[in-house]
């Protein structure tokens, strides 16, 4: 099948890929005329784990092609993706004119029939814009040429989306016509042999699905976050707790590890726009608002630890971060812990010598060059003169260190750890002062 899928971000070119990956021809489209070189030579503009082979296999066998030709890519594929940035408005609501945008083309350069797919998250209502528009469009070409719009939210994690988009747990399509649910079969067949993953439902249910999986998963992370701090409060291990009650099958262990916040492309930008869309129909979403609450509540904990720990007086102190991303296994910095504590930090009057195994260029491009920022090599150099040791991010390189080493380097044996990676007896054991989230070990040394 010929498929054109507008936006080369971080969707956009995994489903791209992955689609080419089985047979598909993919035309992507994109403004960025940069980045449409780039990854013809092979330059990737995202680190996921296997998808730049997958991009260059494909670009090398013809699958998979990339240009700026908007005309030329409406023209490629009866099948039209738009999958381009919903970034979120000053109030909190998704921003749909890069949606829009692109279906003003679609429908200005169509010549057949089209089925037009919002893989795009966006705010329930937003397929009935996007049919309003090009209806408004192809009238004022007095054509009369037949298009659907679809909406197929994605469901990637990222670290991990191309395994996601390769083996779908569910592929949710909205749409009531049966023309597009035979093609959407077709498409989607090689990802759907093993059972059927495939619900199909109305474009509005498909819509809030999507926003209504995030908000779930955001809501269970607060949740462990506040039991977290009620656990360090008691006296109680949360670490215990979560174990407690991750056994319960109705919970299950999944989205329950309590941490310094949650951030990222996702998350944070469905919540709120999900909030914004309950305010616009007049419902009081209460419990999404003390999702957010909690969460940015929780981004500060670690600085709080750190200040109760030195008195409150951190001006001058140096301090080795290790983990900038705000997952592991991606580069993606957007709302990430580190970013809320090292502002902080430097508010404060403290330095920071900051390691993380992808995201050194995109903290390098965010926050340039300043004398309070440090980018180390190795997450060793980043431990040399400093008062203490962060950790914001759970990369596996993190979780069994030399901590004799770490207790050598360091002005003051003190750990504070966002994700709960050591035994807190051990690292008192070992002389450390350390500080988890929720784990009523945390002892102060000395």
């Amino acid at each position: 099948m010929k498929v054109t899928v507008f936006g080369i971000g971080y969707v956009g070119l995994v489903q791209a890929a992955v689609l080419a990956e089985v047979g598909h021809d993919v035309c992507c489209v994109d403004v960025d005329a940069q980045k449409v070189e780039n990854l013809k030579n092979g330059i990737i503009p995202i680190y996921e784990p296997g998808l730049t082979p997958l991009v260059k296999s494909n670009y090398e066998a013809g699958r998979l092609q990339f240009t700026t030709d908007a005309k030329a890519a409406v023209e490629f594929g009866e099948i039209q993706f738009i999958a381009v940035g919903t970034p979120p408005d000053e109030d909190g609501s998704a921003d749909l004119q890069y949606v829009q945008a692109v279906a003003k083309t679609i429908a200005t350069y169509m010549q057949s029939p089209k089925i037009i797919i919002d893989k795009s998250t966006v705010p329930v209502g937003t397929g009935d814009k996007v049919e309003a528009t090009i209806a408004e469009v192809l009238r004022g070409r007095k054509s009369t040429l037949e298009f659907h719009v679809v909406s197929n939210p994605e469901f990637l994690k990222e670290g991990a989306a191309v395994s996601d988009c390769m083996r779908p747990d569910r592929i949710v399509i909205g749409t009531e016509s049966d023309h597009v649910k035979d093609v959407m079969t077709e498409l989607y067949a090689p990802f759907n042999r093993n059972h059927d993953r495939i619900i199909f439902m109305d474009v509005r249910s498909a819509e809030l699905t999507k926003y209504a999986a995030n908000c779930m998963l955001a809501t269970k992370i607060s949740f462990m976050n506040e039991m977290a701090n009620i656990a360090e409060m008691v006296g109680a291990d949360i670490e215990n707790v979560r174990n407690g009650i991750g056994s319960d099958e109705r919970i299950g262990y999944h989205f329950i590890y309590p941490g310094c916040g949650y951030g990222g492309s996702c998350f944070p930008k469905d919540v709120q726009a999900l909030v914004r869309t309950s305010e616009q129909i007049g419902y009081d979403s209460q419990i999404l608002k003390a999702v957010e609450s909690v969460n940015a509540k929780q981004k500060t904990k670690l600085f709080e630890l750190i200040k109760r720990h030195f008195n409150g007086d951190v001006a001058g102190k140096t301090v080795a971060l290790w983990g900038l991303s705000f997952k592991p296994k991606t580069d993606d910095m957007r709302e990430s812990s580190s970013r809320v504590l090292m502002e902080l930090l430097w508010e404060a009057g403290a330095k920071v010598q900051a390691f993380d195994p992808e995201a050194m260029e995109e903290t390098q491009r965010i926050y340039g060059s300043r004398a309070d920022l440090n980018l180390m090599g190795t997450k060793e150099a980043a431990l040399n003169g400093a008062d203490m040791l962060v950790i914001c991010t759970e990369w596996q390189s993190f979780r069994a260190p030399d901590f004799d080493t770490i207790k050598q380097q360091l002005a003051e044996p003190v750990i504070f750890d966002g994700r709960n990676l050591y035994d807190p007896q051990r690292m008192a054991d070992r002389g450390f002062s350390y500080y988890a989230i929720g784990r009523g070990l945390s002892i102060k040394q000395g």
